[in-house]
């Protein structure tokens, strides 16, 4: 339930912040779930069965009394030792309001005190805090696979499942994935009630139910479309979500959306919210993804990972233009790990990878996604643009490592500030005095188009269309090069900080 708030185009998106936490020896209003005797027996029931043709102006309720057997509640008990207690728990601030007496959750905020503090202290020797989480989970099997969220479970010391019914049964964790924010745990029962992943990919437009255990409510519907896909939240390498409409909020983490079929499309697992609650925009895991990583988790209990060997940014229009490629699309390779299999392969620094074993590549962000999902020690297929034609190279993959992770993650140039853009190349260079070639950029003009594209000073020009630069000559002759092929933009690789970036540089008439 690590909390991950991540800011994007001025806004914060809350990710991983929907399981409420609760202290353990403290009562909740908001948290309701009326439990049953722990030895009650689990109803049994065959693979749920949904009517068919569900009409959505009939409502839902037939689809809704087929799934939510099959829907569970996931309480989490851990304890930790860290940071003060915020009011909603570790994962993110609920940024209440002041509450009159008498409302339904001052009783719960009161048991931590005022936001930021800590009753039971946070210094030198403080014991390890306990806690309670709530969440939502799905059962997929008759034997009892449950799924639901890593953060839901992360740090658990004890997990119970939690039924429709008020059943309630401790629960085993048969493994997790970080990256991407799944994990599936074990239940003991037969015949118990399942649902299954769609078996036909949803479309924006379509109808979704989101079932879960919101503030602790268990056995929640909410209703809505999914209104976007292919969603990057977070700079997730991972991760391709569904963006949904249907209200989700904390405590829904790891419940399902269904379609109208009661086939599941997605696990919820994030909100964008700039208070804490639902406005309307949350995104879910999609069940593409959920069944390879549940189908891994459950065979070896860990997941896999394919390793090219690549660190890598997006290719820009003006990246295109100063190679001659017809489409900004693809990955540039800004540079090959040295004990990497691509570079082993032949894969070089600037170097433009368009597709894996034919299969066409928008960005950097799909690249990741695509080499992640194919099995290590297999060999792919990769369509490099290079030198102004295409060619094809086989790389047998190595398997992802913690390590090797973090430099697989695209890394995008810092966009510059908004600057008057002119057709000049406005640099003014002299050669690397450190000895490690290139050259040095002392000025650049500020209503030139290298300012605008972002250079700055103190940035080292190493190459320009993949030949290399030491002198202002060089320089020049390569930009002419350029010219003289027929382009208006020259590829230039600078380094900044010892971490190498390609640019598009637009050059006069």
């Amino acid at each position: 339930m690590r909390s991950s708030i991540m800011k994007r185009t001025g806004r914060w998106l809350g990710v991983s912040a929907l399981a409420l936490l609760i202290g353990i020896g403290g009562v909740s209003t908001a948290y309701v779930i009326t439990g049953q005797a722990a030895n009650a027996q689990v109803q049994n029931a065959a693979q749920i069965v949904v009517p068919d043709a569900i009409q959505p102006h009939a409502g839902f309720a037939d689809l809704v009394e087929a799934v939510k057997p099959a829907v569970v509640s996931i309480l989490v008990e851990a304890q930790e030792a860290g940071t003060p207690m915020q009011r909603g728990g570790r994962q993110f601030d609920f940024n209440f309001p002041d509450l009159p007496e008498g409302h339904p959750f001052r009783d719960f905020l009161d048991q931590f005190g005022q936001e930021g503090q800590d009753p039971r202290g946070d210094g030198p020797g403080a014991k390890p805090r306990q806690y309670m989480a709530a969440g939502s989970g799905f059962v997929i099997s008759a034997d009892g696979y449950v799924v639901t969220n890593n953060h839901v479970v992360a740090d658990a010391t004890k997990v119970t499942v939690v039924f429709d019914d008020g059943t309630e049964t401790e629960a085993t964790i048969v493994g997790t994935d970080e990256r991407t924010d799944l994990a599936v745990l074990k239940i003991e029962g037969t015949d118990l009630p399942f649902v299954q992943f769609e078996t036909e990919s949803s479309r924006v437009g379509d109808w979704v139910v989101a079932v879960g255990n919101p503030f602790g409510l268990g056995g929640t519907v909410t209703v809505g479309v999914i209104s976007g896909e292919g969603r990057n939240i977070g700079g997730s390498s991972y991760g391709d979500f569904l963006q949904i409409d249907a209200a989700v909020n904390t405590g829904n983490s790891g419940g399902p959306a269904f379609n109208t079929k009661g086939q599941v499309v997605g696990v919820n697992t994030a909100i964008y919210s700039p208070n804490g609650g639902n406005v309307g925009i949350a995104f879910a895991i999609p069940a593409a993804t959920v069944k390879g990583i549940v189908q891994q988790l459950i065979d070896d209990g860990s997941v896999t990972r394919g390793y090219l060997g690549v660190s890598i940014q997006d290719v820009t229009r003006d990246i295109a233009d100063g190679v001659g490629l017809a489409d900004a699309k693809g990955a540039i390779v800004r540079e090959p790990a040295s004990d990497g299999p691509a570079g082993a392969a032949g894969v070089k620094s600037g170097d433009i990878i368009t597709a894996v074993d034919g299969d066409p590549i928008d960005d950097a962000l799909d690249l990741s996604r695509t080499i992640a999902g194919k099995a290590p020690e297999s060999t792919v297929e990769l369509t490099i643009w290079r030198d102004g034609a295409e060619t094809k190279l086989s790389v047998k993959l190595q398997t992802l490592t913690e390590e090797a992770a973090a430099t697989e993650q695209p890394s995008q140039p810092v966009p510059p500030a908004e600057l008057p853009g002119k057709s000049s190349v406005g640099l003014t260079l002299v050669p690397n005095a450190d000895g490690s070639g290139g050259l040095l950029i002392q000025n650049v003009e500020e209503d030139s188009a290298a300012a605008e594209k972002g250079l700055a000073i103190g940035d080292t020009i190493v190459e320009v269309n993949n030949t290399p630069v030491a002198t202002l000559d060089e320089f020049e002759a390569a930009l002419d090069a350029v010219k003289e092929k027929g382009l208006n933009t020259a590829l230039i690789k600078a380094s900044r900080d010892g971490e190498a970036r390609f640019i598009g540089l637009p050059l006069s008439e």
